[in-house]
């Protein structure tokens, strides 16, 4: 089955929200970097999909305009096979993501980038009910603390394991980078 790496939102825009740090940003790093590595020198197309939406203005981070719509500092540099730009928070709604996937007869996806629980899992979960295979790959996505509607704090990595969980053999293979590699 041919597979193809999926890098949702790594872009500068999220250093320009509120609720940004560099705790877990190396981390992520590590993996999102690993799993592209070990993906180019596989020969696997990489896509890249960043998100731009709201008011078109420069300081609106997630407009085009603020020229925070670009890859995230840090990423491992790659020549996409296709770039997408959504505005939505699957990257298969609006895009061409999904023509361009069968187009090319991808039949898996492994799905990466920022953030976990909002755009990472809502692609996971549109492509596997479109019939894509989906391998998620938890340490390849990054997210951050969220608040409760009571005000205490959920903090990202209960986010992630969260995700995975409910994910996890009902819309996507679970996998580590290596594993993902090795599926691939």
């Amino acid at each position: 089955m041919n597979s193809c790496l999926i890098v949702i939102d790594a872009q500068e825009s999220f250093r320009h929200r509120p609720y940004f740090t560099e705790r877990d940003l190396p981390a992520y790093l590590a993996a999102q970097n690993a799993l592209i590595e070990g993906c180019a020198a596989r020969g696997l197309p990489i896509v890249r999909v960043l998100h731009a939406d709201g008011p078109k203005t420069a300081s609106n981070p997630f407009a085009l305009e603020s020229g925070h719509v670009a890859p995230l500092a840090g990423l491992a540099d790659f020549a996409p096979a296709a770039s997408f730009i959504k505005s939505r928070h699957s990257a298969l709604v609006g895009t061409g993501l999904d023509v361009w996937l069968t187009q090319h007869g991808i039949g898996r996806l492994i799905i990466s980038g920022i953030r976990t629980e909002q755009c990472c899992e809502t692609t996971t979960r549109h492509a596997s009910d479109l019939g894509w295979s989906v391998d998620y790959v938890p340490d390849a996505t990054l997210t951050w603390d969220m608040a409760h509607m009571d005000g205490s704090v959920l903090q990202a990595a209960d986010i992630k394991a969260r995700t995975a969980a409910v994910l996890k053999d009902r819309f996507a293979a679970i996998c580590s980078v290596p594993e993902a590699l090795d599926r691939a």
